[in-house]
């Protein structure tokens, strides 16, 4: 396999990866009863309709037989007519009527069961919307999670992980800033917490195309600066959280701090390889030696996640097969050139690491740009005019309580498969 066009679909690769999860968001039901307001029977159709596509929705985020194709119709079916109570349907400017009229409560995936709540289709939209990609994360991680693994399915994994960087960008970029009230600190919907979810979204893509790269035995510069690359979109996510309650995101930084080492100890590893095969051997010893170093400040992190409290996974990642096969790699690597210099080069090893200044050419994992489905064809002008606003009950406007419990969701409990390495949460 020393090619992309030489490899058949159904090839096997052991990608062997492991990835923390946070919760999925837990949601008060929403009926949709507006006691007279639908003031007709296509007006009472679509809420009819908005109850059922919503649940049937909630149900899939637990259902471990769904599909990135089922979910996305689900996701379509329920925000093409959600958006009835959004978009303008009256030919104005004007907000949408019926875009405050209903209460909606959700959890956050680090702050446990207390939900926040706002009035507003748009909050619905966006929390919704957000669980959508918590999923595709739990969906690539359960399929990275298999014994063996098609080409086929390494590139579900990479698409899902991508489609999920895309709808977290989107939720920032296209409909937060439309709330009428603002995010509270450290939920979902924060800039900071959609951040650091767009960006691990990323990283985890490219550790597929790493592993894929080291399948293929593409050569080891590109390896290693792919690995770099990825090391610094960790990094990047790690500071993103740096200011944010350590109580409830502590666990989550050492996540992204010990794959952040991890990667590092993979391009010190690779560029060794590198050095190594332009007889530069002296040096290539230098990086194996810092690569080592790497991946032993990366299993005291690994110590230190499993020891801390939080929301996500309880795993041992230092022992996962991702872990041990990096291990073996550079005390091989190692042992291998230092064994070269004592036959051939006989080079000094320098006192400083070699400066990693790698650029991946090509590789890089880009979020899937993420749009709306096209308004229900239930949402027309003449049915909009039905809902009557007047016929409401005016104690429904009511400020909700912002201390609810709402029940956490009840996920499938996934074990990873044999001798994958994988621990999904």
């Amino acid at each position: 396999m020393n090619s992309a066009h030489a490899v058949s679909p159904q090839a096997v690769f052991s990608m062997a990866h492991w990835f923390h999860r946070n919760p999925l968001k837990a949601t008060a039901p929403v009926s949709f009863n507006f006691y007279g307001v639908a003031a007709s029977p296509a007006a009472n159709k679509i809420c009819n309709d908005l109850r059922a596509t919503r649940a049937r929705l909630l149900e899939l985020f637990t259902d471990v037989t769904c599909n990135p194709e089922m979910m996305k119709k689900a996701t379509d079916t329920y925000f093409s007519l959600l958006q009835g109570f959004i978009v303008s349907l009256d030919g104005t400017t004007q907000e949408n009527k019926m875009r405050f009229i209903q209460n909606f409560k959700w959890t956050d995936t680090l702050l446990g069961n207390v939900a926040s709540a706002q009035q507003d289709a748009v909050f619905e939209l966006a929390a919704m919307a957000f669980n959508v990609a918590v999923w595709y994360t739990k969906f690539a991680s359960r399929l990275a999670g298999k014994e063996n693994i098609t080409e086929d399915e390494a590139k579900e994994v990479h698409k899902s992980l991508k489609i999920a960087a895309g709808i977290f960008k989107y939720l920032k970029e296209a409909q937060v800033p439309r709330f009428i009230t603002p995010v509270e600190k450290g939920r979902d919907l924060e800039a900071r917490v959609m951040d650091t979810y767009t960006i691990q979204s990323q990283a985890e893509a490219q550790e597929v195309t790493i592993a894929r790269a080291i399948e293929l035995k593409h050569n080891a510069s590109l390896i290693a600066a792919l690995a770099f690359e990825t090391a610094n979109f960790y990094q990047r996510a790690d500071h993103t959280l740096n200011s944010l309650d350590p109580d409830y995101s502590s666990k989550w930084r050492k996540y992204l701090q010990l794959k952040q080492m991890f990667y590092i100890a993979y391009a010190y590893c690779y560029h060794g390889q590198t050095l190594l095969a332009s007889d530069k051997c002296g040096e290539a010893i230098r990086s194996l030696q810092e690569a080592e170093k790497c991946y032993s400040r990366a299993e005291v992190l690994c110590k230190e996640y499993r020891q801390t409290k939080g929301p996500g996974s309880t795993a041992k990642p230092s022992e996962q097969l991702f872990f041990l096969k990096l291990g073996s790699l550079i005390k091989n690597t190692l042992e291998k050139c230092q064994r070269e210099n004592g036959f051939i080069y006989f080079h000094k090893i320098p006192p400083e690491a070699p400066q990693l200044e790698l650029k991946a050419s090509y590789g890089l994992a880009e979020p899937v740009p993420f749009e709306l489905p096209a308004l229900s064809e239930q949402c027309t002008p003449e049915v909009y005019a039905t809902f009557d606003l007047t016929k409401g009950a005016k104690d429904d406007k009511a400020k909700p309580k912002q201390e609810e419990e709402v029940k956490p969701v009840k996920e499938p409990d996934l074990k990873p498969q044999k001798d994958t390495g994988c621990t999904l949460s």
